[in-house]
């Protein structure tokens, strides 16, 4: 089993919150499970480290670099994440389940289930609506 570091997942590791820096470290950096960070999670931590940047964001970035290359997965965006992306976005539609502002978990999600990882995520509420993805919850 491959895990995909949902963005929530990463900050939390990032500043040491709940059980997610003790999961990583088990399952991951000390277990030696395989792992990726999809693409657009990698977007949007560096967008948060990059936006007003001071020491505490410093700290975090050089984490965050050090948890991105050791050992990651492949984290391509092939034309098959974007096109299944599409199509969850219509079946998420059709069934009246579509959340508010879901273009990046859409994204993530796509990229999972393409992939074949699960998914580590607090935002389950998200999600669990999207047919066939298996996501875990280390917070």
């Amino acid at each position: 089993m491959t895990y995909a570091l949902d963005t929530n997942i990463i900050s939390y590791f990032l500043r040491d919150e709940g059980n997610v820096r003790k999961n990583v470290e088990l399952e991951i950096l000390q277990g030696g499970k395989p792992y990726a960070i999809p693409p657009m999670t990698i977007y949007e931590i560096q967008r948060w480290l990059r936006n007003e940047p001071n020491e505490e964001k410093l700290e975090f970035a050089r984490k965050f670099d050090r948890l991105l290359r050791a050992g990651e997965e492949k984290s391509e965006m092939t034309l098959d994440v974007w096109v299944k992306a599409a199509d969850i976005y219509i079946d998420l539609q059709q069934r009246k389940q579509l959340f508010k502002n879901p273009d990046a978990d859409i994204v993530i999600a796509s990229f999972c289930l393409i992939n074949d990882y699960t998914l580590v995520t607090n935002n389950t509420n998200h999600f669990e609506r999207i047919k066939g993805l298996k996501i875990v919850d280390w917070f």
